[in-house]
């Protein structure tokens, strides 16, 4: 059996994953983020939103916790707080597929059927459509038939 080269150390330890520090920002906004989502997956919204507001006390402008608190907040019938916080995370990256899906839902629910189609019409192509593919494909689907009821209901 020969020893091993210089060359095969370095590709099997290209491989292995290089662990990133505990105090990683984006490792904690990532575990609060997973962290939130649990909880309401148990059954404790109000849980999981405690877990999002703290963790927005350290990063407010964090779109992806703007925007999971926003779907929380839709999740919870808080349509007026859904519609905020997915108009925050707007500001902070228009164009954010998320975000709007669940500001035209927020919109929606509240019979603001109008302001709804324009957002849903704006996901409906582009870089908005593009984002909310790659975050959450099985949602397009949902949010192009809701453009379809919300313009036959008009």
């Amino acid at each position: 059996m020969r020893a091993p080269t210089a060359s095969t150390r370095k590709s099997k330890n290209a491989h292995r994953p290089v662990a990133a520090p505990s105090n990683d920002p984006k490792l904690l906004l990532a575990r609060a983020r997973n962290a939130a989502f649990a909880e309401a997956a148990k059954g404790n919204l109000g849980g999981g939103l405690g877990l999002l507001y703290n963790a927005l006390q350290d990063e407010p402008m964090s779109h992806d916790l703007l925007a999971d608190m926003a779907a929380l907040l839709l999740a919870a019938g808080k349509l007026e707080h859904a519609a905020a916080y997915a108009e925050r995370a707007l500001q902070a990256c228009p164009l954010h597929g998320p975000s709007l899906y669940t500001l035209a839902f927020s919109l929606s629910g509240r019979g603001e059927v109008d302001r709804a189609i324009g957002v849903l019409t704006e996901l409906q192509h582009g870089a908005g459509r593009d984002s909310l593919q790659a975050e959450a494909p099985e949602l397009v689907l949902v949010a192009m038939i809701e453009l379809e009821r919300l313009r036959r209901a008009r």
